[in-house]
């Protein structure tokens, strides 16, 4: 069987051979591409703080940390199913449905955190293998697929409780009152902060950040994944199983997105019918984003991580500025549109 040479799959940070290194209007244009997200963040926290210096303050910046935590875990999963060239639309029902089944295993069935957790991601990689079962066995559109396993996930998660929210004493479909609780250790998870000053959410956005990042731009796997994304049929023919790395993307996306419905469950505490409503744009927007970053142009997750990190210190400024609530989402439309301007404009052939 054909192998595949490491050299020939795309790499990181690789430079088109015919880039003029020698102009300056060429390199300055690369440079300010590359770094403008980063240009923009340093420029808005300066004016977010000289605005309002309370900004500045650590407790400020972990809870901007704290809040964009989820969104950048969600939108790491996003980012793995991007590389293969494929779309998770159901990663914000996964989650909301993981907030729910953490909540009802604790209150309802009296589990502790240490099962409830295991029991929580197992169904999110559970959800990520029916999705590429649907996408890669019965050949559906990863739009559609995921479209309907969102629609479905939405009302699964009503039907154990009757559409009611999940908290101590809720009264069961049967006429019973549950009588669990959430563990003291689970809500740790959302709200326990090492030193007393970096959340444990914090702590997890970082290790899924590196983990990822590990396996997506270091490792032969992580090659073969954006290789399947740039061209599926050579790099099948070329021997890798373009079927098993499609599954590992989606079931890598599910089960973060479960793990993201964890977090919300610990901080919040009880398991919320209208939780997640906002995950999926949000992720998804801190994906595309991502492009953007040091002008790779393509699924990154370092890059995605910023993106969420960037649009959390906006919303963060424009709230301690007493900014109207109801511009948010055209905050985020405009930063998206603007990171998508940045990578997919006419300067972009300069650098070719």
């Amino acid at each position: 069987m054909t192998t595949i040479d490491d050299e020939a799959l795309p790499k990181a940070g690789a430079t088109p051979e015919n880039y003029d290194r020698n102009n300056p209007a060429v390199a300055l244009g690369s440079f300010l591409r590359a770094g403008a997200v980063f240009i923009l963040l340093g420029l808005m926290v300066i004016g977010f703080t000289y605005a309002e210096p309370a900004f500045i303050n650590i407790g400020n910046l972990m809870s901007i940390l704290q809040a964009v935590s989820v969104v950048a875990i969600l939108g790491a999963g996003v980012t793995v199913t991007l590389a293969v060239g494929g779309f998770d639309l159901s990663i914000g029902a996964v989650a909301a449905s993981s907030v729910m089944a953490a909540s009802y295993a604790m209150i309802v069935w009296h589990l502790n955190a240490f099962a409830t957790a295991p029991l929580v991601l197992a169904f999110g990689a559970a959800v990520g293998l029916i999705n590429a079962f649907l996408i890669v066995r019965l050949r559906v559109p990863d739009l559609l697929a995921t479209l309907a396993v969102m629609f479905l996930l939405s009302g699964l998660q009503l039907i154990p409780t009757a559409g009611r929210s999940i908290s101590a004493g809720l009264v069961l479909p049967d006429g019973s009152k549950a009588t669990g609780s959430y563990d003291p250790a689970f809500l740790l998870i959302g709200r326990y902060s090492l030193f007393g000053t970096l959340p444990v959410s914090v702590v997890l956005m970082a290790v899924v950040a590196i983990v990822l990042f590990v396996l997506t731009e270091r490792t032969r796997i992580g090659r073969l994944l954006f290789a399947t994304g740039g061209n599926e049929v050579a790099t099948r023919l070329a021997g890798a199983s373009t079927r098993r790395l499609k599954t590992l993307a989606y079931v890598i996306s599910g089960t973060l997105a479960a793990l993201g419905g964890i977090v919300i469950a610990a901080r919040v505490g009880r398991g919320d019918v209208s939780s997640g409503g906002s995950l999926l744009m949000d992720s998804v927007a801190a994906a595309l984003i991502g492009f953007a970053v040091l002008n790779l142009r393509r699924p990154n997750v370092l890059g995605t991580v910023a993106g969420a990190v960037f649009v959390g210190v906006l919303l963060n400024g424009l709230t301690m500025l007493n900014a109207p609530y109801y511009t948010q989402d055209f905050v985020k439309g405009a930063v998206l549109v603007g990171a998508l301007a940045l990578t997919y404009g006419p300067g972009r052939n300069a650098d070719r």
